[in-house]
């Protein structure tokens, strides 16, 4: 891989004054803490102006008054991740990193991206939409039976696997999609796939090492994410350089096609005959010591400050 693509020649100074945007009021918002300050730490580090900005605490008009030239947006979920602060941040005409306005929606709506991608032809695994106004839950035993037995449930617009559930029968289907009605009044049915989980994370038109996930939980949930120290990840990732090349062509088709820009990941899951399904698009992914996007670029050859310093580079 080609690091002359990846690390930002851009002097410090010329990012100005740069607010690092985390906290907020998502329910990924420890998330977020974790995240921002580790990229906070790292561009003062690197000699970067920077200062934290919890929008949570904080008015976007403070940007104006305090003279801020662009923000790194670290914030997950909803309000950071969706298009509301990126449409904002336009308004203020204020530069910012990533993914804009139509992009930040699409990828936060896990029905919406995965509906460009199957019309587009691009594989994700068969699925059904479940809506708060009118769900019926003595559905269950034939929404089961239509996708296989085995169904991932999905707030439509949640992250960090957030209100999510595996199940196996029609009963626990209907107490999960209640569950996930708490968070989302559209909730993804999914087709479970059986087999490996892997991410890709993209930066500046580059796929980065593909990452492979293992933990002993039912799933990759919020736990083995963020608090097990049983999760296992493995970069490389075992797979072949042919696979690794159909994986990283297939991460930025996806990523293209629901406009995702600058930085990102998105997962995917491969089935017992080697295929891989989308499964949804990350526009601002975490940036914890348990993240993914370090560790991939760890084995590109970036550190976490030059990772940082790049993510901020998207800003324009």
């Amino acid at each position: 891989m080609n690091l002359d693509n990846l690390i930002t020649k851009i002097p410090v100074v010329d990012f100005g004054k740069v607010a690092v945007m985390f906290g907020g009021r998502s329910a990924e918002r420890e998330v977020s803490l974790r995240s921002g300050q580790a990229v906070l730490d790292a561009l003062v580090g690197a000699g970067v102006n920077a200062h934290g900005f919890d929008p949570a605490e904080h008015n976007l008009h403070d940007l104006v008054e305090q003279k801020f030239d662009r923000v790194l947006i670290m914030l997950h979920g909803r309000g950071g991740e969706d298009g509301a602060l990126q449409g904002a941040l336009q308004q203020l005409k204020i530069p910012y990193t990533g993914t804009g306005v139509l992009g930040s929606a699409l990828c936060m709506d896990k029905i919406r991206s995965k509906q460009v991608w199957q019309s587009l032809g691009l594989p994700t695994a068969n699925y059904e939409i479940a809506d708060k106004r009118d769900f019926d839950a003595t559905s269950c035993e034939a929404i089961m039976d239509r996708l296989g037995n085995l169904v991932m449930v999905k707030p439509a617009q949640e992250g960090s696997s957030i209100g999510m559930a595996k199940v196996s029968n029609a009963q626990q289907l209907a107490a999960a999609v209640q569950h996930a009605f708490e968070y989302d009044d559209k909730v993804l049915l999914e087709q479970f796939i059986q087999g490996s989980e892997y991410t890709v994370s993209l930066l500046n038109g580059s796929a980065l090492p593909s990452i492979s996930m293992s933990t002993p939980r039912d799933f990759y949930d919020y736990e083995a994410k963020y608090q097990s120290n049983s999760t296992e990840y493995f970069c490389p990732s075992g797979l072949s350089q042919k696979q690794e090349t159909t994986l990283a062509r297939l991460a930025l088709d996806a990523f293209d096609a629901v406009a995702g820009a600058g930085w990102g990941r998105i997962d995917f899951m491969q089935d017992m005959l080697g295929k891989f399904y989308l499964l949804e698009a990350n526009t601002v992914p975490g940036m914890t010591e348990k993240s993914l996007v370090p560790l991939a670029a760890k084995q590109a050859g970036l550190s976490f400050a030059q990772l940082s310093l790049a993510v901020l580079a998207t800003a324009g």
